[in-house]
C-alpha cells in the first residue's frame, strides 16, 4: 500500500463505520414498511410506476445539474479554492486538492459539513413555524444536501462538473439517502464502481441508470409525515411561537444532514485512498 500511517488510521476508521452499516439488523417496524410500501405498490400499473420512478430520476438530476451551476454553487468552490490555498498556494483548480494530506482535506471537509448541518437545522426549524415556509421543506432539504454532497465531493479534488462525478455525487446522495438497512449495498456499489473505474466513461459518462424505486421513497414519506406532525402542533404556541413544531422541523432535518454528510465524507474519503492507492 501506498498509504501513510494516518491514511491507514482513516481506512480503518472508515472500515469501522463500514461495519455498522453491515452489521445492521432492521427492527419489525422497519420491515412493516418495507412491505407496506412494496404491497401499495405493486398495485399499480407497471407502466405507471416506471414512468413515476423516471420522472423522479430526471427531477432529481435536473435539480442537482442547476444547483451546480448556481452563481452560489460557483462561488462556493472559488471559496474553497482560496481556503486550500492557504495551506497550499499552488492549488488552482478542484484536481489539485489531492496534494493535500488527508487531515487537511478532513479539516476543509469537516468545515463543510458543520456549516450545512447548521443550515439544515435553521431551515428546518424555520419550516415548522408552518405556512409557505412548510410547502417547500422537502425541495429545501434536498437542495440542502445535494449541495453538501457537491462540495464534499470538491474538498476531496472530484469535480462535480465532470460527468462522471456529476452521476456520482447523485449516487451518493441516493445511496446516503436509502433507509438505513439497505444503505450498506448503496454502499458496496458506490465503491465497486469506484474500484471498476473506467478512464473512458469520465468525461463522456453516459449510463442510464435508474436511482429511485420503491424503498428510496421511505425518506420523503418521513418528510411527509413529520409535515403533518408540525401541522398539528402549529397551533400550540409557547410564549407566542410553535416551539413543538420548530424543534421537530430542526431536529429531523439536521439528523437527515447528518447522515447525508457522514455518508459522503467516508465515501470520498475511501474514493481519495482507492485513487492514491492505485
Amino acid at each position: 500500500m501506498k498509504w501513510s500511517d494516518r491514511e491507514k488510521q482513516v481506512y480503518q476508521d472508515i472500515a469501522s463505520w463500514e461495519r455498522t452499516l453491515f452489521e445492521y439488523i432492521p427492527s419489525d417496524i422497519e420491515r412493516t414498511i418495507d412491505k407496506w410500501v412494496e404491497a401499495s405498490f405493486n398495485k399499480l400499473d407497471e407502466n405507471i410506476k416506471e414512468q413515476f420512478f423516471k420522472n423522479l430520476d430526471q427531477w432529481l438530476f435536473h435539480l442537482h445539474a442547476f444547483i451546480q451551476g448556481s452563481d452560489s454553487q460557483i462561488q462556493a468552490k472559488e471559496r474553497l479554492l482560496k481556503s486550500a490555498r492557504v495551506l497550499d498556494e499552488s492549488i488552482t483548480e478542484v484536481s489539485d486538492m489531492k496534494r493535500l494530506t488527508i487531515d487537511q482535506l478532513s479539516y476543509l471537509a469537516d468545515q463543510q459539513i458543520a456549516k450545512y448541518r447548521i443550515y439544515s437545522l435553521m431551515q428546518g426549524g424555520l419550516a415548522g413555524t408552518g405556512g409557505i415556509l412548510l410547502g417547500v421543506d422537502i425541495p429545501a432539504i434536498i437542495v440542502l444536501n445535494l449541495r453538501a454532497v457537491q462540495n464534499i465531493a470538491l474538498v476531496y479534488g472530484y469535480d462535480v462538473n465532470i460527468p462522471f462525478e456529476m452521476m456520482t455525487s447523485l449516487k451518493v446522495f441516493h445511496a446516503a439517502t436509502l433507509p438505513k438497512r439497505m444503505r450498506a449495498e448503496g454502499w458496496s456499489k458506490l465503491l465497486e464502481e469506484a474500484q471498476q473505474f473506467d478512464e473512458q466513461l469520465y468525461y463522456f459518462y453516459e449510463k442510464d441508470e435508474q436511482l429511485t424505486n420503491e424503498s428510496w421513497l421511505e425518506q420523503p414519506l418521513i418528510q411527509i409525515m413529520k409535515s403533518i406532525v408540525i401541522m398539528m402542533f402549529r397551533k400550540k404556541l409557547i410564549q407566542g411561537l410553535p416551539l413543538i413544531g420548530m424543534a421537530v422541523g430542526a431536529g429531523m432535518n439536521y439528523r437527515l444532514s447528518r447522515q447525508v454528510t457522514e455518508f459522503a465524507n467516508r465515501y470520498y474519503q475511501m474514493r481519495y485512498l482507492i485513487d492514491k492507492n492505485k
